[in-house]
């Protein structure tokens, strides 16, 4: 007898529709100024290192605060702390867009990150709430599919309007973009907030668990310009390490009140998903940064036509991410994610033989297999992670999920570049740095087989009360 799912209501398809451009705005601004970089630096007379924190800035913010707003989404309801999150957004954007410096665009740049933080961990909540249960493998495979795809356009709306119009114009287009999905969530999602909550804000261990990261992320960010072994790393992981120390102390201390939670700090499938995130985002992270570069420094394309080099994979990327939602449905996750972790080694493997004169074409099988897995593996552990905690505390996994993600995308980043740095030329360190990144795969397919499962669709139903 074939499985019947529960259809979409109108409000549900409006409310989906609405966040998914949310999903777009967020990814989209994460790609799009990458190529508005030269523009910048023109316009005020800047050096590359100072406009690159334009990028930086927001991804620090953003990645050091998103922990904190999943926890204050899931403490005062998604849909106030994604209103609040996007005033933040809206507002830093305009500033961003009329900046008559460096330093003002810089600081509006960052501050957004803050808007950002709030509005991603509340997006990921109300479209796992207003998903039905039946169908919450298709919430994972939206998520991942809307975000490949703004993604993979960002980098080309970001150099159309900088090319027809100006710069200041990717700042811009995130207001019209941004009202709109604010009022049709005001209108369409229902008030999630908590009569009278008794939780409080752990103060402590945001301040703590905001200063770790940050000693993190900076370290992962200039360990590529000074080494692992610089005194300026060394203490910047050792803020690291004490700050992580103090806020698992304050943790366990705050009780009830914590900013993560004990029922979600022990949970194994959990985490389990978060190293499979952590490994598989090295490899995803590492494709984005040089095979643009390869592309550019060997190929002699355009910084434009590096951009769409990617496209095979980010297409397929988003295709297979929403396809990947109903196959959640049938197979579970820890097939989907294993198959995805497979794909992801063998199109790692294949992009590493690199020569000078390896054309394009060559790369395209590589690249689609690589998006194959990435649409596979993303979607499916976004929904795992998500439905193993309570649904009480889907913004807070959500956010911790891209938290892991963020990660290891700047440990990638150090990791790669070192090794591209120490090879005598860039296609023999892009091929030491992608066979790396294959044994990383590897690595992540282990992790995926013994601990990832996520909840099926029977033992969602019977938590429910339906069986």
């Amino acid at each position: 007898m074939a499985e019947t799912r529960t259809p979409l209501t109108k409000i549900q398809f409006l409310g989906l529709t609405a966040l998914s451009l949310s999903v777009f705005l967020i990814g989209n601004d994460f790609t799009a100024f990458s190529v508005a970089i030269p523009a910048m630096e023109k316009e005020f007379n800047s050096d590359i290192t100072t406009t690159q924190w334009v990028i930086n800035g927001y991804t620090l913010v953003f990645g050091v605060l998103i922990v904190s707003g999943g926890r204050l989404a899931d403490m005062f309801g998604r849909r106030k702390i994604f209103f609040i999150g996007t005033a933040i957004f809206v507002f830093f954007s305009l500033l961003g867009g009329i900046a008559v410096d460096m330093w003002m665009l810089l600081i509006s740049r960052a501050l957004m990150g803050i808007g950002g933080a709030l509005m991603w961990p509340a997006i990921l909540g109300m479209i796992y709430g207003l998903m039905p249960k039946d169908r919450s493998g298709l919430a994972g495979g939206l998520i991942m599919a809307v975000a490949g795809v703004s993604n993979a356009i960002g980098p080309m709306l970001g150099g159309t309007l900088t090319d027809l119009l100006s710069w200041r114009w990717i700042f811009f287009i995130n207001i019209p973009i941004a009202i709109l999905t604010c009022f049709v969530c005001w209108k369409v999602v229902a008030d999630d907030g908590p009569e009278g909550t008794e939780d409080r804000i752990d103060y402590a261990g945001v301040t703590t668990l905001s200063i770790s990261l940050f000693g993190l992320l900076i370290a992962l960010d200039l360990v590529v310009d000074f080494g692992f072994k610089s005194p300026v790393i060394i203490c910047l992981m050792a803020i690291f390490f004490v700050f992580l120390g103090l806020f698992i102390i304050v943790e366990r201390r705050a009780g009830k009140d914590a900013l993560i939670p004990q029922d979600v700090s022990s949970n194994q499938k959990f985490f389990a998903a978060g190293i499979a995130t952590l490994l598989l985002s090295v490899v995803f992270f590492s494709a984005l940064l040089y095979v643009p570069q390869f592309l550019t420094k060997v190929l002699g394309y355009s910084a434009m036509e590096a951009g769409m080099g990617l496209l095979p994979m980010m297409v397929v990327f988003g295709l297979v991410s929403y396809v990947s939602g109903s196959l959640y449905e049938r197979l579970g996750a820890k097939v989907i994610v294993s198959a995805g972790t497979i794909c992801m080694c063998v199109g790692m493997f294949m992009l590493s033989h690199l020569q000078k004169n390896t054309p394009f074409t060559d790369l395209v099988p590589g690249l689609i297999i690589l998006g194959t897995g990435i649409g596979l593996f993303y979607s499916t552990i976004t929904t795992a992670a998500i439905t193993v905690v309570e649904s009480s505390r889907s913004s807070l996994a959500g956010a911790i999920l891209y938290m892991f993600q963020i990660a290891g995308g700047a440990l990638g980043l150090g990791m790669n570049t070192t090794i591209v740095a120490m090879a005598p030329d860039l296609p023999t360190g892009i091929d030491r740095a992608f066979t790396v990144n294959a044994y990383l795969a590897l690595a992540g397919l282990v992790v995926c087989i013994l601990f990832v499962s996520g909840k099926t669709l029977e033992v969602e139903i019977e938590e429910e009360g339906i069986l």
